[in-house]
């Protein structure tokens, strides 16, 4: 018998499921057993080909249908993705092993948020007259055309509809490669939009690792390429990009700040802390997984935060009551355990976790390390899983600059009572995405995106339009037109 998680086929292309066994097999692997649940097929050249040629093909057609028209497909798919909101969630912990207790209120809500978002805005995409005296120019928003876009492995039905939903709103069509980690989710993403009534050849999906990655963002026919993932993939595919001068969105890594003033509430900021680095276990790429804590409260807000992290349940992630899985993949598991181990070696003090739990499934212990410094390694780079470093300082000013002092620039928060202080800091900090008082909040309302190493556009908002869509200027003169000779 199947796994309940094997799709119909690898691929969805023209409003269909195609299957190409003479694609290399990719092993679907659910992390909390280690047992292989699925297969899939990385796409060929003549999938990639079929996909692309289906996309350029059925573009134009929807693009002039009213943005009214896209919208109600668009917030129809929504109404859909809620409606099976359960299965789509299990699909989800099948796909990346994050318990069941946070994709129910995490994932296909959060897709089906951008679907409803962009179907809403989708009618509101005008131009603006500009009148020059008896002349005047007009605008008009166009769509880019065919769209590529590229997933990473930790929010599959998210990624695919933050990507997809304002693509599709601005007239685009799209191709989708889900990570090869996480393959099954963008699927159903792509048999509910038909469903919905989105024309075939719209929005596809094909498999593969980077060599499929490779072979759509370099095709001539592809007009915008959309990513999410580390730093050293966003460089590489940013080049292959630019050489074709196509438009990019890159949301990528970060190491990034949380910074824990002395009069913050405790519980508060131990509640920020765990979010932003204990959620899907760690695999988040805005988390604030450099901890600063002011040198008043540390050891107050350590014993607070080791009392909760013990409250972690590990478990099945399709027990509601499990708050804490598995690593994605084994491989990943790995390279955080190294990480820990690199922390142990350069003198940070272990406070909690620190190695692999005792069960089935690739499971690390929530890991905090107190007394770190700016220059260990865990304080340096991403780790990508659940290791928080949590570093002491003095003053504002020295917390600001060591905060800063990193190629990245994703995000930030502060907790502190003093509003005249946390807007202050918050305006000194080099991020895109900033909490105060809070932490790791992502409403489709707000855009998402970072500076610096941290990538270049921005995902969800008004803002996501402007990158899915590109202006067109018209001169009107309403009298001779005068000329030299």
């Amino acid at each position: 018998m199947t796994h309940p998680a094997q799709p119909k086929a690898s691929h969805f292309i023209n409003g269909e499921y195609i299957e190409d066994t003479a694609g290399t097999p990719i092993p679907v692997i659910y992390a909390a057993t280690g047992e292989q649940i699925a297969t899939v097929h990385a796409a060929t050249p003549a999938i990639v080909e079929q996909a692309l040629s289906t996309a350029k093909a059925a573009q134009k057609a929807w693009a002039r249908m009213t943005g009214t028209e896209r919208g109600r497909i668009l917030r129809r798919a929504a109404d859909i993705m809620r409606e099976r909101n359960h299965d789509l969630s299990v699909l989800e912990t099948y796909d990346t092993g994050k318990p069941l207790q946070e994709t129910l209120v995490a994932d296909a809500t959060s897709g089906a948020d951008a679907l409803e978002y962009f179907g809403g805005l989708a009618a509101s995409l005008t131009g603006e007259h500009i009148p020059l005296g008896e002349d005047w120019v007009y605008t008009k928003r166009e769509a880019l055309g065919l769209c590529v876009g590229i997933g990473a492995w930790n929010y599959p039905t998210q990624i695919a509809c933050w990507k997809g939903a304002p693509a599709l709103a601005c007239g685009n069509a799209m191709v989708f490669k889900p990570s090869e980690t996480t393959p099954l989710c963008a699927l159903k993403v792509a048999e509910i939009l038909i469903e919905a009534g989105a024309p075939a050849g719209v929005f596809n999906v094909v498999q593969g690792m980077g060599e499929v990655g490779g072979a759509l963002v370099t095709d001539p026919r592809v007009d915008k390429v959309s990513l999410t993932g580390s730093v050293p993939t966003g460089k590489k595919v940013y080049a292959a990009a630019a050489e074709g001068m196509k438009h990019v969105t890159m949301e990528l890594g970060g190491k990034s700040p949380l910074i824990i003033f002395d009069d913050a509430d405790i519980d508060n900021a131990v509640g920020g802390a765990i979010n932003g680095n204990f959620y899907s276990s760690g695999q988040v790429c805005s988390n604030g997984t450099r901890v600063f804590v002011q040198k008043g409260i540390k050891e107050k807000f350590l014993a607070r935060l080791a009392e909760r992290t013990g409250n972690a349940i590990l478990g099945d992630p399709m027990d509601e009551a499990t708050s804490f899985g598995p690593m994605v993949t084994e491989n990943q598991m790995n390279i955080v355990l190294g990480y820990i181990q690199k922390g142990k070696e350069e003198g940070a003090r272990l406070i909690c976790g620190g190695k692999r739990a005792d069960m089935d499934g690739y499971f690390i212990e929530p890991t905090v390390f107190a007394d770190v410094t700016d220059d260990m390694t865990i304080a340096r780079e991403e780790i990508f899983g659940p290791v928080m470093s949590v570093l002491d300082f003095d003053t504002e000013e020295e917390v600001v600059a060591r905060a800063n002092d990193t190629e990245f620039g994703l995000s930030a928060g502060v907790f502190t009572k003093d509003f005249t202080r946390a807007h202050r800091v918050i305006g000194n900090l080099e991020a895109g995405s900033c909490f105060i008082n809070s932490y790791n909040d992502a409403p489709v309302e707000a855009p998402f995106g970072g500076v610096k190493a941290s990538g270049v556009g921005r995902e969800n908002s008004k803002e996501a339009i402007k990158h899915f869509s590109q202006v067109k200027s018209v001169y009107v003169r309403m009298g001779d037109v005068e000329a030299a000779f």
